[in-house]
């Protein structure tokens, strides 16, 4: 198996996970795990992973609440980070409970939540396999995470068990330009295998990302 360090060279050298990362990175176990731990003291430093600047957690905000069910549904946020978005949605009114493989992205999480003053739960495990019963969430929110799945249409699936009735499956996804991702027609023909619904929103708002882009950067969304 390859070692934590190698893993992290190789995102190094593709400049991270998500829109940067290669190929061959594509999957989740105890080598990712073991590297994002180690990443994450540094992981807020990109901007559309801490929310740190107000202008691009403004956009999130307004990108993804209007995608939402009324507060307080219950969201499930799978690759939850170091919590940014569950702590936005939860500042929001939502009661979000985030998974995450790392467990030190969770008591970073675990951390941001206290210190917003919301209450947001955190837990480690694998967002590909969450550890809920089914008929638990309103509402699944995955960010760039679906793509580094070995088998993202199983993903899809259980995803879609976790939600009740009439709830919504939000996927932010990208298709990068250094060749890795997923193309938003791939996601949407994932969702479809499983619901009736898939609609796509693009996400090129640079103030989204802290810069502008040149890749495809999206969010599916499917409300049955």
């Amino acid at each position: 198996m390859e070692s934590a360090a190698d893993f992290g060279m190789d995102l190094r050298r593709h400049g991270g996970l998500g829109p940067a990362a290669p190929p061959r990175c594509r999957r989740i176990g105890a080598v990712t795990g073991t590297y994002w731990d180690e990443q994450a003291d540094t992981f807020d430093d990109e901007p559309d992973h801490g929310l740190l600047d107000p202008a691009v957690r403004a956009a999130w905000g307004d990108a993804l609440l209007p995608l939402l069910p009324a507060a307080p549904a219950r969201v499930a946020d799978l690759g939850s980070g170091t919590g940014s978005l569950s702590v936005l949605l939860a500042e929001a009114g939502y009661e979000v409970a985030g998974l995450d493989l790392a467990p030190r992205m969770v008591e970073a999480a675990r951390a941001k939540a206290a210190a917003a003053g919301v209450d947001a739960r955190f837990e480690v495990g694998d967002a590909a396999a969450p550890p809920w019963a089914a008929g638990e969430f309103d509402v699944v929110l995955v960010r760039h995470v679906l793509w580094a799945l070995p088998d993202p249409d199983a993903a899809v699936g259980r995803w879609v068990r976790l939600l009740r009735p009439g709830g919504r499956l939000v996927l932010v996804e990208g298709r990068w330009s250094t060749g890795g991702g997923l193309t938003a027609e791939r996601v949407r023909h994932a969702v479809l295998r499983h619901r009736r619904e898939a609609d796509v929103t693009v996400l090129d708002d640079p103030a989204l990302w802290g810069r502008a882009i040149q890749d495809e950067r999206y969010v599916v969304t499917s409300r049955r």
